[in-house]
């Protein structure tokens, strides 16, 4: 049934899964429907040994967060974009497509049901994990005949522990995330295995997380781990274009429409070189779980580079502070990128 929430110290929460009272369920079958699914107890689930997922990863997940607001209400943020991943994600790895109404309303019966999870005004989010796997059992190289759909829920702090201090990235020549026409463009279970290594390796000696290289060109940057990454130089914001192995984040899209749209600052999704980036007058990285996070120092090939003093940069901070203004209604949605939770 989970633990108990009067339990929960709000001040000391960091980015974990802790135990909440149920998470929701749903299993559909080959060339059928998503169309029904249920609340049930959180805890473990039975899998068989030939399971797609187990033996040929096919699954895929997402990230969304439901926030406490100075207004009082209880909110997701842009949810539909979730939705308009997932299903593209699904098609990429032959699981049944899931409609975008399902998705929301399968992610509305589960906050509602772990409403007291949500950490107060202030003090963190609710973290929200769908995830859809191929539980069917498989001895080919095939997908899978059935399929299971699970939202767990997890109250949580800052992704990293402390003030926001800005990241320390480490360069690498020896791992790629991901390939151009490969899969890392989806949100599949088997890019995020890929980055485990490396991220050990690099934490190992000092480093926050690892900057990607292009897998066709490796003066060209990718991601950073499981975040979008933006540098700032002479006032134009860029981030690398959308190419096939780069996941379109929601916390991305939303920088480059807050920038445009509110800042008044020129952006560019483009091919973005790793000499570039160890210029930049600010780089920062984005995502679901890191929101907006500044980068204060790279170490490559050539040496080490400081950003910005190695301090956080005007506009990211701009940047932040409007975007997480927006998702806790400390100011205007005028986007309307908030959805209420009834």
């Amino acid at each position: 049934m989970g633990i108990d929430p009067k339990t929960i110290d709000w001040d000391s929460l960091g980015f974990n899964a802790l135990e909440t009272k149920s998470m929701f369920k749903a299993t559909c079958k080959t060339g059928e429907r998503w169309s029904e699914g249920k609340l049930v107890p959180y805890g473990t689930i039975a899998l068989s040994p030939a399971s797609g997922v187990l033996n040929y990863g096919q699954g895929v997940f997402e990230g969304t967060k439901a926030f406490h607001t100075a207004k009082d209400r209880i909110v997701l943020f842009r949810p539909e974009m979730n939705a308009q991943r997932m299903a593209m994600s699904t098609k990429r790895l032959c699981i049944p497509i899931m409609n975008e109404d399902f998705f929301i309303d399968a992610l509305e019966q589960t906050i509602q049901d772990n409403i007291d999870y949500i950490p107060p005004y202030g003090k963190g989010s609710l973290y929200i994990r769908p995830i859809v796997w191929g539980t069917g059992p498989v001895l080919g190289v095939k997908p899978a005949d059935e399929y299971t759909f699970i939202i767990f829920v997890s109250p949580v702090g800052p992704y990293f522990k402390g003030d926001i201090k800005p990241l320390h990235l480490k360069v690498t020549h020896n791992f790629h995330r991901a390939a151009p026409k490969g899969i890392g463009n989806a949100k599949a279970i088997g890019n995020y295995s890929a980055s485990l290594y490396p991220s050990f390796l690099a934490k190992k000696t000092g480093f926050d997380e690892v900057l990607y290289l292009n897998a066709g060109n490796e003066k060209l940057i990718e991601e950073v781990g499981s975040a979008n990454l933006f540098i700032l130089k002479d006032n134009v914001l860029k981030t690398p274009r959308l190419a096939g192995s780069i996941l379109p984040g929601v916390t991305r899209d939303s920088v480059l429409t807050l920038a445009k749209e509110k800042m008044d600052i020129e952006v560019q999704e483009t091919d973005v070189l790793l000499d570039e980036v160890c210029s930049a007058d600010e780089v920062f990285c984005t995502g679901t779980a890191v929101v907006v996070t500044p980068v204060g120092k790279i170490t490559s090939e050539n040496g080490k580079h400081i950003i910005n003093d190695g301090k956080m940069g005007k506009i990211t901070h701009e940047l932040r502070s409007l975007l997480v203004g927006i998702q806790r209604e400390e100011c205007e949605d005028t986007l309307n990128w908030l959805h209420p939770v009834d």
